[in-house]
């Protein structure tokens, strides 16, 4: 397992930088689901969700750092103190370090940096079997609830397609 992860604060001069590599991570995980016509199933990465996230109240966006110095991934997340709540907006690992338990090394240290945080909170497409297995299995996560064309998220964006389903996990730290 990859150790030695530091976050840093995303950097306002790195933002497109950072957009950028996560995209490409998030296709990259995205490519067994492609319709027919040769399209994504899903817009991966749409900037107005990714803007949202980088801007909502209590949002901290970081660069993970591996021990060479390089940048190996990052994380958006937020923070509600009052409430002892957090986040996970976006996580991703760089394309060519994935697979090396370096998501996971991410996920501990945004767990040490917030130790106040009780509650967890993040969310994953249905078919995204490896985001399943990754919050499940790896970071101690559990599904709560499944939003889909029967029973759907109030605050879900309009260009989320319900019939596509999303799962909602959560973490509970005490």
């Amino acid at each position: 397992m990859e150790t030695g992860i530091e976050l840093v604060r995303l950097a306002e001069e790195r933002t497109i930088a950072f957009k950028e590599e996560m995209q490409e991570a998030f296709e990259s995980g995205f490519q067994g689901h492609i319709k027919e016509d040769g399209e994504n199933q899903w817009q991966v990465l749409p900037d107005g969700d990714f803007y949202q996230a980088l801007r909502a109240e209590g949002a901290e966006a970081y660069e993970a750092i591996d021990a060479d110095g390089q940048r190996v991934g990052g994380a958006i997340i937020t923070i509600d103190s009052v409430k002892h709540h957090g986040e996970l907006a976006f996580l991703y690992v760089k394309v060519g370090v994935q697979g090396k338990g370096t998501g996971q090394a991410i996920w501990k240290a945004i767990e040490a940096m917030h130790p106040e945080v009780e509650v967890w909170e993040t969310c994953t497409p249905y078919f995204d079997r490896r985001n399943i297995h990754f919050y499940i299995n790896c970071c101690g996560f559990h599904a709560i609830e499944f939003f889909n064309a029967h029973h759907r998220d109030p605050n879900m964006p309009e260009q989320f397609d319900p019939s596509d389903g999303l799962f909602v996990f959560e973490k509970r730290m005490k």
